[in-house]
């Protein structure tokens, strides 16, 4: 059966799925991303754990994979296929695309993790249909994905979408990019968390203990979130002045508070605005599951768009260890 690899790797696991041309999902696998070993162990696991991949589909399903996506963190050069830069990672410069498709022996496509979850939101999530969107993940930081008729932006260099490094409040607090004031330092699921702990004395508080004191009416956890609500709808007026999406997702870690967020959300925006067209403000739809989907979906782009040049043209990679025996990647859990 003709099908693609789908890889989605995370600061500590990775997520993998073989995706029939016509989107059937047909295998999943997980594993850790192993971290902790270093770089090149990392990046040794990533491509051991694709060849894996390809080896049970070819047994499986009659032939290895068409092709192949794979999502990650950083700052990804998505023409060149190049993962410039993670920290948390620890990498720089890897020629990822070249690395795979040496050992796929098929085309390769390397995306930003965050731009590919907004890509399957886009296409076949909350934003199936929209000509415009704009997906924005809350998470440990704040990052987003520019979405134009079906296909997402990743902007001259690579950074297009980085919203959560928008300046919201100016000379407000420091943040690890060189600013003051950037908006994941007052509107992430990790600002939220710290601003929580301080606010309540305990420590070990995070956004979702917030979200949970916030329906129960604490005034203080109403403090918090309300100051993040106020920053995050700034921030986003700011996007949709610019960009004037028809529909604007948001997702990750803080979202899963549902309507605790999304109704002074919306609120908070209705009365920023001025001329602009207020878009249609949604939850994403597809969770965790959205990087892997994102990369599958890159992977049928390329059957339908034919191979990227996959010569070298970047830096050496770390050095990639001996290729593990083929396992069934269903009996490894992340």
């Amino acid at each position: 059966m003709r099908h693609v690899i789908a890889l989605d790797v995370g600061g500590t696991g990775m997520k993998a799925a073989l995706i029939g041309t016509d989107g059937e999902l047909l295998h999943q696998a997980r594993r850790p991303t192993g971290r902790e070993r270093g770089p090149e162990a990392v990046v040794a696991g990533i491509v051991d754990f694709a060849a894996e991949l390809r080896a049970w589909g070819a047994g499986r399903l009659g032939e290895p994979a068409a092709a192949a996506g794979v999502a990650v963190p950083g700052i990804v050069d998505e023409g060149r296929g190049v993962a410039v830069y993670s920290a948390n990672l620890g990498w720089r410069d890897v020629p990822l695309r070249a690395l795979l498709t040496e050992r796929l022996d098929a085309p390769v496509a390397v995306g930003h993790d965050v731009r590919t979850g907004g890509l399957a939101e886009g296409r076949v999530g909350a934003g199936r249909g929209a000509d415009r969107f704009l997906f924005v993940a809350l998470g440990t930081g704040i990052a987003g994905a520019i979405g134009l008729d079906g296909r997402v932006e990743a902007g001259a260099h690579g950074f297009a979408g980085e919203i959560g490094h928008v300046v919201v409040r100016p000379s407000g607090l420091p943040c690890p990019c060189g600013q003051r004031g950037c908006l994941e330092r007052y509107a992430s699921a990790t600002a939220v968390g710290e601003a929580w702990a301080a606010a309540c004395g305990d420590p070990d508080a995070d956004a979702a203990d917030c979200a949970g004191a916030v329906e129960a009416g604490d005034v203080r956890a109403r403090r918090v979130w309300r100051e993040a609500v106020d920053a995050l709808a700034d921030g986003l007026v700011t996007a949709l002045t610019l960009l004037d999406p028809r529909t604007l997702i948001v997702g990750g870690g803080l979202a899963e508070a549902g309507e605790t967020l999304f109704a002074p959300l919306r609120e908070a925006v209705r009365r920023r605005v001025t001329f602009q067209k207020v878009p249609s403000l949604v939850p994403a739809a597809l969770g965790d599951t959205a990087g892997c989907l994102g990369a599958g979906l890159l992977a049928r782009d390329l059957l339908a768009a034919g191979p990227p040049d996959c010569g070298p043209s970047s830096p050496a990679a770390p050095s990639a260890a001996a290729p593990a025996a083929p396992t069934d990647p269903s009996e490894v859990t992340a």
